[in-house]
């Protein structure tokens, strides 16, 4: 039992690792315009799926959700890429559809062991919901798509195996509802989080105002959602809203990491 335990556990730390890549990564193209490998504990390059892995034919560049399945060592893991480029990842109505549809059949999906969300936009993790599509709503329009994307983001945090989202940029409202809603948290030192709703004079509606304060305590979760402050990756790592931090260089500096 002891030792199954050991090894779930160094399962799940080799996972991290994976996840802590695509957050750096992602961050190092945003600063330089290519890959820098990711260099902590022994780790390469080799932990992070490159373009010559095999992602199976769900990978497709023009969807603005890319699900790939991981192959070799990596078996069992699927990453969820977020993919709006010109929208900075909102969750428009067409991206929550995908969403919801790409969460549906990870439940039933016996081979899944683990799932990573992630962005495919250097520097941006998901900006919230796409406020310009919802201007050109009716409001029982809005009313619609917050249930249906509260709804999704739900049936993400009750998947039953471990989730991790991987932070390289901005998460703002439901983007950072979104990340709240994965068992584990990973992000870039140079990530930005907040739920920023009350700048808009409305409150967050797909789970952050349970979510946080259950992450990092109701005191702090209040000042954070009253002031709509925003906080960077390092910040989230030290109040408890991330997991672990993946610094510039790649290096996880979080008490779990030994």
């Amino acid at each position: 039992m002891a030792a199954a335990a050991l090894g779930g556990l160094g399962l799940l730390r080799a996972r991290l690792r994976l996840a802590a890549a695509a957050a750096t990564t992602s961050a190092a193209l945003g600063r330089t315009g290519h890959c820098a490998p990711p260099l902590w504990r022994g780790a390469t390059a080799a932990a992070l799926p490159s373009a010559g892995r095999s992602y199976g034919s769900q990978a497709k560049e023009e969807e603005e959700l890319r699900v790939r399945y991981l192959d070799d060592e990596h078996k069992g893991i699927v990453v969820l890429g977020l993919n709006r480029s010109h929208a900075k990842n909102a969750l428009s109505k067409n991206l929550v559809k995908m969403m919801s549809k790409a969460v549906d059949a990870l439940k039933s999906d016996k081979k899944v062991r683990t799932v990573i969300f992630r962005s495919e936009v250097p520097g941006i993790f998901c900006a919230g919901a796409d406020l310009k599509e919802r201007a050109k709503m009716h409001s029982s329009e809005v009313s619609s798509f917050v249930s249906r994307a509260r709804a999704t983001i739900n049936e993400l945090a009750n998947l039953p195996v471990p989730t991790i989202a991987a932070i390289d940029g901005t998460a703002l409202g439901g983007g950072l509802e979104l990340a709240l809603a994965c068992d584990i948290r990973v992000a870039a030192s140079s990530a930005k989080m907040g739920l920023v709703e009350t700048k808009l004079a409305i409150i967050p509606g797909a789970g952050g105002t349970q979510r946080l304060p259950r992450t990092i305590g109701v005191s702090l979760a209040k000042e954070l959602i009253f002031s709509a402050r925003i906080v960077d990756g390092t910040r989230s790592n030290e109040s408890g809203k991330t997991s672990y931090q993946s610094g510039n260089g790649g290096r996880l500096s979080n008490r779990f990491s030994n």
